[in-house]
């Protein structure tokens, strides 16, 4: 199949769209027709940390149709409607106990994993090109998938807006909901108001009697966040934000969630919190937090990882989906639509803050 794909030759030069081949779909593979692909940090991260064989083809929030199956797919048929999401392999003991993100086969699965056989996935005019990220490789206008890690969704669903739910949205709203679990009464304090942090905001306003604040850099976010439903939004700017968050949320947010990977981030949060409370860490950050760990003892407060919001993407997808079309989990004011051939505007918007999420459509 000849289509369009976006790649990446030099992790230090700008993206090139170029035409390329996309095999026909092999036993247990699933051609899926990209109507549009997220653009999430984990792509930029990725392409920035380089790779052996060049030219690459990131992408792993892709959402489209079902153009063809091969042979053993099950559950999936050609003209469905159908969400990317991360791929796990089903049989492992983390897989078997409901946390498919903690596969024991994730790294294989989802880095630019390689077919059983020799015959590439995606070629163009000078070779194979190195695909398989998170088993679907979708910044292009097709791409192989597996049942695993494709879900089926009500086709009145916009693409467009459902793509950023098999990443970015999933990993922000599972973290509140699957994970933090906020009863009424809880404060949840947010750092970050990136894509996965309003994911959380939007997750949080589902629940009656919880309330949001913000700390986020950004006025424009601060005032998105505040437009979707947060209750507070903090400058960092403005002073230390441990003493903001305490003196807002009456002696300690009951929840927080840090989204920024940066570790003196994650070391206000958990400064910040109440007696008992918990921090969940999601952004992929480097380096060690500067923490007490009498903060922990004596407050008896966690810190806890999560990946891809702890979710069952089959059952939690749908289940966010659902929200949002009954108006309660509003996406679409995070998105920003770019043709794929737009990709370099879309990462200046984004830069800039004139988006939040940038979806790239085919």
């Amino acid at each position: 199949m000849r289509t369009t794909a976006v790649l990446s030759r030099d992790p230090a030069a700008a993206f090139s769209v170029e035409p390329v081949e996309i095999d026909e779909p092999r036993a247990g593979e699933i051609l899926v027709r990209i109507a549009a692909a997220g653009i999430c940090h984990t792509d930029l991260a990725t392409r920035r940390a380089g790779a052996a064989d060049r030219p690459i083809l990131l992408g792993h929030e892709g959402a489209g149709v079902v153009a063809a199956v091969g042979p053993q797919v099950v559950g999936v048929r050609p003209g469905d409607h159908v969400v990317l999401t991360f791929r796990h392999c089903g049989a492992c003991a983390n897989c078997l106990a409901g946390r498919p993100a903690y596969c024991r086969e994730s790294v294989a699965l989802n880095q630019f994993g390689r077919r059983g056989h020799d015959a590439p996935r995606v070629a163009h005019a000078e070779g194979p090109v190195l695909d398989g990220f998170f088993g679907q490789s979708s910044f292009a206008g097709y791409a192989l998938t597996t049942a695993d890690n494709t879900i089926v969704v009500d086709p009145a669903i916009d693409l467009a807006v459902a793509a950023p739910f098999g990443c970015g949205f999933q990993t922000g709203a599972g973290a509140v909901l699957n994970v933090l679990r906020p009863e009424p009464g809880a404060w949840v304090a947010v750092y970050g108001a990136g894509a996965v942090g309003m994911a959380a905001v939007l997750a949080a306003r589902t629940l009656d009697g919880v309330r949001v604040l913000v700390v986020e850099t950004s006025a424009a976010r601060r005032e998105l966040a505040l437009e979707l439903g947060a209750d507070a939004a903090v400058d960092p700017a403005d002073g230390p934000t441990v003493a903001a968050v305490r003196e807002l949320t009456g002696g300690g947010a009951t929840h927080a969630l840090d989204t920024t990977g940066i570790p003196s981030v994650l070391a206000d949060a958990l400064a910040a919190l109440a007696t008992g409370a918990t921090v969940v860490a999601v952004g992929l950050g480097r380096g060690t937090p500067p923490i007490d760990v009498s903060e922990i003892v004596l407050h008896g407060k966690t810190i806890r990882g999560c990946l891809e919001g702890d979710s069952v993407p089959a059952e939690f997808i749908p289940r966010l989906l659902d929200l949002h079309a009954a108006g309660r989990f509003p996406a679409e004011r995070l998105i920003g639509r770019y043709r794929h051939t737009e990709i370099d505007t879309a990462l200046a918007d984004q830069r800039a803050g004139r988006v939040v999420k940038p979806v790239l459509t085919w």
